[in-house]
């Protein structure tokens, strides 16, 4: 059965999302304090506590999380279209996460897992292997057509639906954008074959999705059809921004990260001596009981 429209309901209606508002704003103020109040103690006199460039990365992280989490995405998603729903969860694996981590300096990355609950669970979960294996069966489980009929009906279960994720993609983007030298990125080889690994597996459920002959997910059967596409169309398409999502963005960073390996063949490396003193000279003062001290 094909629910339409109601006479005057518009997918477009506007409508607030405070809470969006007060995570994106939270988040973005205490980077702020963090690179004004924290930052000093960890830098050189006269360097930036940040650069422009890692401004700019987590800034556009938290747009990204905005946009996902805001409207229209957001109502769109919730009420009429899964396939707006895939986007959501594109910008919540491929666009936030490195971005944000991108915009970490190593300072504050350190005082954030350097702590001794934390520390641990990072070294072992941010390798190449652990993050693959929690990033892929997260994005799998999470579009289980039963799960994601539970988690359209349970606000708190969405919520954490999403939360784990940007946490699986987080771990999933380290090796790759790790702002830490003690959890070193891969090299760029080794980057680009563990891009290549995170565009097998989501071709299993994209591939479920796109020749899909009927409507895998109850609930989207349940709204009224929005754009005019049937439930089985927006099936189809959410299957195809997986896919096509996830391998251009891939396929994108792969080829990026080819063209910088070349240009970095063509220069004499660098030693490495000179950043670990920087390291160990982080570590001291990150340890120091006051490290705001002379």
């Amino acid at each position: 059965m094909t629910l339409s429209l109601p006479p005057g309901l518009s997918p477009w209606a506007f409508h607030p999302h405070p809470e969006v508002y007060l995570e994106v704003l939270s988040l973005a103020a205490a980077y702020w304090a963090a690179l004004r109040l924290l930052g000093p103690r960890f830098v050189e006199p006269g360097e930036p506590a940040a650069t422009r460039g890692q401004k700019l990365s987590f800034a556009g992280g938290l747009l990204f999380i905005a946009l996902a989490e805001g409207w229209p995405l957001a109502d769109i998603a919730n009420n009429y279209l899964y396939s707006a729903h895939m986007v959501q969860h594109l910008l919540f694996t491929l666009a936030a996460p490195p971005l944000l981590l991108l915009g970490t300096p190593h300072w504050l990355a350190r005082t954030l897992v350097r702590r001794p609950g934390v520390w641990p669970v990072m070294k072992r979960l941010t390798k190449p292997v652990p993050a693959t294996i929690i990033f892929n069966a997260v994005l799998v489980t999470t579009h289980w057509p039963a799960l994601l009929d539970v988690y359209m009906h349970h606000q708190i279960v969405h919520i954490a639906t999403h939360v784990a994720l940007f946490g699986a993609a987080t771990l999933m983007w380290w090796p790759v954008v790790s702002p830490l030298p003690e959890l070193k990125r891969l090299s760029y080889p080794a980057q680009m074959v563990y891009l290549f690994i995170q565009t097998i597996i989501p071709t299993v459920p994209a591939s479920f999705l796109t020749f899909a002959s009927s409507p895998l997910y109850h609930f989207y059967t349940t709204v009224p059809r929005a754009f005019g596409i049937s439930a089985v169309d927006d099936t189809r398409i959410s299957g195809l921004i997986m896919k096509l999502g996830m391998g251009i963005t891939l396929w994108s960073v792969i080829a990026v990260l080819f063209f910088r390996w070349s240009s970095k063949e063509e220069r004499p490396e660098r030693p490495d001596v000179l950043e670990w003193q920087a390291v160990e000279r982080e570590l001291n003062r990150t340890e120091s009981p006051n490290p705001g001290g002379p």
